[in-house]
């Protein structure tokens, strides 16, 4: 009896194999690359109709002051408002809300509650902290005593993302920086803004309100530049809250300075606003409110800023002009 022997296999079978392999080694890397285009292209639905959090009516049915009010506007292109029509960024419409736009917030601003404002935005696009300390800060000119001061202030950002990985990572562009060199960089930003801020509680002797914003993440906290064609950046997240906090750390060592937290309103309608497994998804509203720049808001996200803005001066400003 002869012993089992192993099947040989057949030329052809090798040669299948081969093929076969060779057309996965071909095509994974196509669907990849096609994928990566699709999300690096894709336009994403920006929705209609209000952004952001319902604002009440009610505070703004009495004038919170009749005295002399400045409106101040600092920082970089999200209070200059790069992307918006005009009278649509969220410094014009704090100031004067367009009401065929946003019937729902018909009265509901500054000039209704202050007949006496004044405003002026100083703010400027791509420019970060030390600009914001050294070239804006001495514009603002010193007001008399009987003059209160309002300021937004949106800062920090453009040190993170500058130079968009084209150079390498440092203090006021860190885009690609490691934790360890954030640790430090971070606490210059502090810094910086709390220069800023000393800067402008001289200016008005009469005294004044600094509301001030942290940052927002476009990624919704998946940490994925690159699927936006920028370089890859695994500690962008971690980073930006360590700018966050620093920035809440600030505000919170002043009893006039407010923080703004754009940055929780904003997760979910950032690069992956579509897609209903991430965590922050919003049913609701799965709209994207940033620019086609990935930096600044659109249309919608201008309108759930100055909601955010609003939101807090109405928790501060009416008791503290009755004082």
């Amino acid at each position: 009896m002869k012993p089992n022997m192993p099947k040989r296999l057949k030329w052809y079978s090798f040669r299948w194999r081969i093929m076969l392999l060779i057309v996965t080694l071909i095509a994974l890397p196509s669907v990849y690359i096609t994928y990566r285009i699709y999300l690096a292209t894709r336009v994403l639905p920006m929705g209609e109709g209000p952004a952001g959090p319902a604002v009440s009516s009610i505070p703004f049915q009495k004038i919170w002051s009749d005295g002399k009010v400045s409106l101040i506007g600092l920082g970089d292109s999200i209070t200059r408002g790069l992307g918006a029509q005009s009278k649509h960024t969220y410094f014009e419409l704090l100031q004067q809300n367009d009401d065929v736009q946003y019937p729902d917030m018909k009265r509901c601003d500054l000039q209704h509650v202050f007949p006496g404002l004044r405003a002026n935005n100083y703010a400027q696009d791509y420019t970060v902290t030390r600009e914001h300390v050294e070239k804006q800060l001495p514009r603002v000119p010193i007001h008399p005593p009987d003059v209160k001061g309002v300021i937004v202030i949106t800062s920090g950002g453009n040190d993170l993302i500058h130079d968009y990985g084209r150079s390498e990572p440092t203090d006021g562009a860190m885009y690609g920086c490691s934790y360890k060199q954030a640790i430090d960089w971070t606490e210059n930003i502090k810094d910086r803004l709390l220069k800023l801020i000393e800067g402008i509680n001289s200016r008005f002797p009469g005294g004044c309100q600094i509301f001030l914003a942290n940052i927002y993440d476009p990624t919704d906290g998946v940490s994925d530049p690159q699927s936006k064609g920028l370089p890859r950046w695994p500690d962008a997240v971690k980073i930006l809250g360590l700018t966050n906090k620093k920035i809440a750390e600030l505000c919170n060592s002043y009893d006039n300075v407010h923080l703004v937290d754009i940055h929780s309103e904003f997760l979910g309608h950032g690069i992956h606003c579509t897609e209903f497994w991430r965590r922050y998804y919003h049913s609701d509203d799965p709209h994207y409110w940033y620019y086609e720049n990935l930096e600044d808001p659109n249309r919608r996200g201008y309108d759930a800023i100055r909601r955010l803005f609003l939101t807090e001066m109405i928790k501060v400003l009416p008791a503290w002009f009755r004082t």
